[in-house]
C-alpha cells in the first residue's frame, strides 16, 4: 500500500530496524546542526511511493479555502511525525476538533501516516507527515492566508529528543526538526499570528524558542521533562487526551483549556507514580486580540471525548 492513500488507514507502519548507523554515532553537537537544518533522511523509498504522496499533498494543498478578507481566519495544520500509529490516530481527530473550534472547515490540512483504525469514523485524506511536507505545507498556507489578519493553527504530535522533534517513518524515514528551524521557517514566511501545540517529549524547549509578542505556544511537557502515553496501540498520548480530546472540546478559553488540561495530566501522573511532565503554556499580548476574535466565533456546545483513554490504557 503507498504511505499516503486513504486505505492504509487499516495499516500500520512498524519501526523494526535501527536508524543509519552514521545518526546513532552523531555527537551532540552534530546532533542539535542536524535538527537546526531540519535533517530529513529517507531510505529506499520507492518512486511510486514518493511520487504518490507527492500527489496526496498537492490535492490536500489544493484544496484549502482562500481567506476571508476583514474576517480573522484560522488556517488549520496537524502534522505526525511519526508512524507509531498513536501519533496518527491523534492528529485525526486533533484536525476535527481544532477545524471546528477555530472555524476553519476548508482550511485545514492533516499529515500523518496511516493509524491503523481510524477511530471516529472514516479517515480524512492525508499525506506523508515529515519535515518536508511541513515546510510545504506552511509555505502553501501563507501564500493563501493574510499574514496581517489571519492566524496559523500548527499542532504536532510525535517523539521528542532533548534538541526538538524526532522524524522517524517506518525504516524509511529519519530526521529532526528544532525550535529554531521551525522559527526560522515561520520568519521566513511571514507568519506571525501562530498558535503552535507541541506535543512531544521535551517540547517546552518550543516555548522558549517560538513565544514572540503575536504567538501561542502550548508544550506537552518542559524542556528537560518527558510526557507519556505514546504507546503504538493507544489511541490518544496523556497530553492529546487531556488538552485536545477534552479541554478543547469546551467551549472555554484557550487559557483555561489548559490549565484544565494540565491538571488532569498532572492526576493521572500521580495515579500511576509517573514523574511530572509539567506542560507550559505562553502567550504574546499581540497574540490576544486575534485569538479573542476567534474564540468569539467557537462553538458553545462541547463536544464529547472520543476513543480510549491512555490513563486508563497504561
Amino acid at each position: 500500500m503507498v504511505p499516503g492513500a486513504s486505505a492504509s488507514a487499516q495499516e500500520t507502519i512498524d519501526h523494526s530496524l535501527p536508524p543509519p548507523p552514521f545518526l546513532d554515532r552523531m555527537q551532540p553537537f552534530e546532533a542539535v546542526q542536524a535538527a537546526n537544518a531540519g535533517l530529513q533522511i529517507e531510505v529506499d523509498r520507492l518512486a511510486a511511493e514518493q511520487l504518490a504522496d507527492h500527489r496526496a499533498l498537492g490535492e490536500l494543498l489544493a484544496g484549502i479555502a482562500p481567506q476571508r478578507p476583514g474576517t480573522v481566519d484560522a488556517y488549520v495544520l496537524v502534522i505526525a511525525l511519526d508512524s507509531d500509529p498513536v501519533f496518527a490516530r491523534e492528529a485525526r481527530q486533533a484536525a476535527i476538533v481544532l477545524e471546528r473550534r477555530y472555524d476553519a472547515a476548508g482550511r485545514s490540512i492533516m499529515l500523518a501516516g496511516p493509524d491503523g483504525q481510524a477511530i471516529g469514523g472514516l479517515p480524512r485524506p492525508t499525506a506523508r507527515g515529515t519535515p518536508a511536507s511541513l515546510s510545504i505545507a506552511l509555505a502553501h498556507i501563507a501564500a493563501t492566508m493574510d499574514v496581517e489578519e489571519d492566524v496559523l493553527v500548527l499542532f504536532t504530535t510525535s517523539h521528542g529528543t532533548p534538541n526538538g522533534l524526532y522524524y522517524h517513518y517506518g525504516d524509511q524515514g529519519f530526521g529532526g526538526l528544532s525550535p529554531s528551524r521551525l522559527r526560522g521557517i515561520f520568519d521566513e514566511l511571514g507568519i506571525e499570528n501562530r498558535l503552535v501545540i507541541v506535543n512531544a517529549c521535551f517540547s517546552g524547549i518550543f516555548v522558549s524558542g517560538l513565544s514572540s509578542d503575536s504567538s501561542a505556544i502550548v508544550s506537552a511537557a518542559s524542556a528537560g521533562l518527558t510526557s507519556f502515553g505514546c504507546s503504538p496501540g493507544n489511541d490518544w498520548t496523556f497530553f492529546g487526551d487531556a488538552f485536545v480530546n477534552r479541554a478543547l472540546r469546551q467551549p472555554q478559553p484557550l487559557g483555561a483549556a489548559f490549565e484544565a488540561a494540565r491538571e488532569l495530566v498532572g492526576q493521572w501522573e500521580d495515579e500511576q507514580g509517573l514523574p511530572a511532565s509539567q506542560p507550559k503554556f505562553s502567550i504574546g499580548r499581540g497574540a490576544i486580540g486575534w485569538l479573542s476574535e476567534l474564540e468569539s466565533r467557537m462553538p458553545r456546545i462541547a463536544t464529547p471525548p472520543v476513543g480510549r483513554s491512555p490513563a486508563e490504557e497504561n
